[in-house]
């Protein structure tokens, strides 16, 4: 098993300079601050936002767009308690909570070495089960009948809605139904910042396939899915592939791996796959009284097909993005933070940045932003000197900035610099467009 350090070249207190840079360039709010804070809740600001969006729609593309054995799926978020009991999460989706007796904190037994991690102390209360479900009322009346919970997962919506894609796309096995969502779980222990969290989002894909395809296309998708992490930056140093074992296996599956990454703390899950069977759709047809099953026409065979399902959280992915990204090196001698986000991801891919706030380059450097700001994400900063522009957009990971000068006006060229080598280039503005797509098409 690989050393669980930090990673290469990471400094020591990389987990608190991340946080803290989150919270200083607007990536990640604590949610409710000027209340005190909500433990486990936080808000994404404006840089934030953007790249969350962005990893959504790098996960969108590759599992949706570019496919065409791919639909999409917008499921609800609350649903009625008959769903949750039909897949078992009422009983069997549990954590075991155990009490401090000294502190009277609570814990999740399995992830603590028998110590508090608060006061120390090592005499706690026997576990519990604990639902990690959120209970509601739908309605005006709040009794029984009126119970719904808040989804833990976004899976289950797919597969109660297997029937209505199949017979609305005709797919045919193998094929997939993709969410990107919310997903609500009580976690005892909320951790390690947005890592671990009671309100998160999730990218899911469920993809049915016939039953004797199911091994090929599990190490498939495990396949796609560490390749996707690889492609937009992260380096194979700092993933790896870990398969469980059988009593860590979840009661509907028969195989999961995870894809793992190099976190400050060590190895930790960064997205599951995992062979499903037919447990789901069987379980949901037994419940509901609807056949959940593919009919072959051209062999009259009918059969419920498996599901291999690559699952993974769209922030914990974010964050994972960020910590990888995250670099000091120096400059001309001055030392620099620089997030080295891949140009897809990143909050900005672009920085216009006028040399001086005097009025003659401005026409033209708004010029230059609505020419940008049709095919990217655009930040536009008059603000201090262009060194220290030039740095701030190296600490939030805009990988190209564009400097209007004076020169500009008369030659109908702009400077390009790049984030991470620094290098500039003279570009004219009729062909920056084109430069630009063609350097983050090539990233």
């Amino acid at each position: 098993m690989p050393d669980p350090g930090a990673p290469p070249d990471a400094p020591a207190d990389l987990m608190e300079k991340v946080v803290g840079l989150c919270k200083r360039r607007g990536f990640i709010f604590p949610s409710a601050e000027i209340y005190g804070g909500f433990r486990s809740t936080y808000d994404y600001g404006p840089l934030g936002v953007n790249l969350l969006r962005n990893v959504k729609n790098a996960w969108w593309e590759a599992m949706v767009q570019r496919r065409d054995d791919v639909v999409g799926l917008d499921a609800a978020i609350l649903s009625p308690p008959a769903v949750w009991e039909a897949s078992g999460h009422l009983s069997n989706f549990t954590d075991p909570l155990v009490d401090c007796r000294s502190c009277h904190q609570r814990w999740r037994a399995d992830k603590i070495d028998g110590v508090c991690p608060a006061c120390g102390s090592t005499e706690f209360t026997q576990a519990r089960a604990f639902n990690l479900m959120f209970k509601t009322h739908a309605g005006p009346v709040e009794d029984e009948g009126a119970v719904a919970y808040l989804r833990p997962e976004t899976a289950q919506g797919m597969f109660t809605n297997f029937a209505n894609v199949l017979q609305t796309t005709r797919k045919k096995p193998p094929f997939g139904i993709a969410q990107v969502g919310k997903s609500f779980r009580n976690e005892i222990t909320p951790q390690n910042f947005v890592f671990r969290t009671r309100e998160f989002e999730q990218m899911e894909l469920e993809y049915f396939v016939p039953p004797a395809e199911a091994q090929h296309w599990f190490e498939y998708w495990l396949d796609e899915r560490y390749r996707w992490y690889t492609g937009l930056g992260i380096p194979p140093s700092e993933l790896r592939l870990r398969h469980h074992d059988a009593d860590e296996l979840a009661h509907y599956a028969v195989a999961t791996a995870d894809v793992e990454f190099l976190f400050p703390w060590g190895w930790d899950e960064l997205e599951g796959v995992a062979n499903r069977t037919d447990a789901d759709l069987m379980a949901h047809a037994r419940a509901s009284g609807e056949r959940l099953e593919y009919f072959d026409q051209p062999t009259g065979e009918r059969y419920v097909p498996y599901v291999i399902e690559p699952a993974a959280g769209a922030t914990r992915a974010m964050m994972a993005f960020l910590l990888s990204a995250y670099h000091e090196d120096e400059i001309g001698g001055e030392p620099r933070t620089v997030l080295r986000l891949h140009p897809r991801l990143a909050p900005y891919q672009i920085a216009v940045l006028p040399l001086s706030k005097k009025e003659t380059l401005e026409p033209l450097a708004r010029e230059v932003l609505a020419s940008l700001q049709v095919h990217f994400m655009c930040d536009y900063d008059v603000t201090q000197s262009i060194g220290k522009r030039y740095r701030r957009q190296d600490e939030v990971g805009t990988p190209w900035c564009v400097t209007v000068d004076f020169d500009s006006i008369a030659d109908r060229a702009v400077t390009v610099r790049d984030r991470d080598s620094t290098d500039q280039v003279r570009v004219p503005i009729d062909g920056l467009v084109e430069e630009l797509r063609r350097r983050t098409d090539r990233a």
